[in-house]
């Protein structure tokens, strides 16, 4: 079955980064996200607040760039965790298990020094145990705020990949657009 969720918003809190048995890091935090909408005129929006987990190197550079409030597009897949807890009650939750992310900035303690893109038909910084595909490299942490530069493809499997080119507006810049002042009034005119 395919599980796929592609979230954009801004983290409730500093991510609390842990080490397990194995070694591998585990950070984990919480993202909130909105929707913004038109009801009989009046505009209103609604918050989620949604649990995430960073594992192994994705954690380590999560915890280093990302403070509270800072804003970040996740990719992963919706986990369902359950447990019980000090008294015996089980409990459950939902949660994303973070695969990729992309600092988008405009939180605070994010400056240009710290953003970085690691976008879409991109090394993602994935954990990858090993096997076909793949690629040994290292990331210079250069800021990288345009999506749009064309990425070289490498030649060998080592390489050095460098993000010298900075666009001081990135996605600052970008205008918010509410879609309901498109003409469309909630979920009845929805393709599907």
């Amino acid at each position: 079955m395919f599980n796929k969720v592609i979230l954009v918003g801004n983290l409730t809190r500093d991510i609390e980064l842990r080490y397990i048995n194995t070694g591998s890091a585990l950070g984990r935090t919480g993202i909130a996200v909105n929707r913004k909408y038109t009801v009989n005129g009046e505009k209103k929006e609604e918050v989620c607040f949604i649990d995430i987990t960073f594992w192994g190197k994705l954690a380590e550079i999560a915890n280093q760039y990302l403070r509270k409030g800072s804003q970040v597009l996740v990719e992963g897949r919706l986990m369902f965790e359950t447990w019980q807890d000090q008294n015996g009650q089980n409990r459950s939750r939902h949660s994303i298990t973070v695969e990729n992310m992309q600092m988008l900035g405009g939180g605070p303690n994010q400056n240009s020094s710290h953003q970085q893109n690691s976008g879409y038909g991109q090394n993602n910084y994935q954990q990858n145990s090993g096997g076909y595909g793949q690629n040994n490299y290292q990331q210079n942490f250069k800021p990288n705020n345009n999506p749009y530069q064309k990425q070289q493809s490498p030649q060998n499997k080592n390489f050095q990949q460098d993000q010298n080119n900075f666009n001081d507006d990135g996605y600052e810049n970008i205008p918010d657009v509410d879609i309901d002042d498109m003409g469309m009034d909630g979920d009845d005119e929805l393709p599907f």
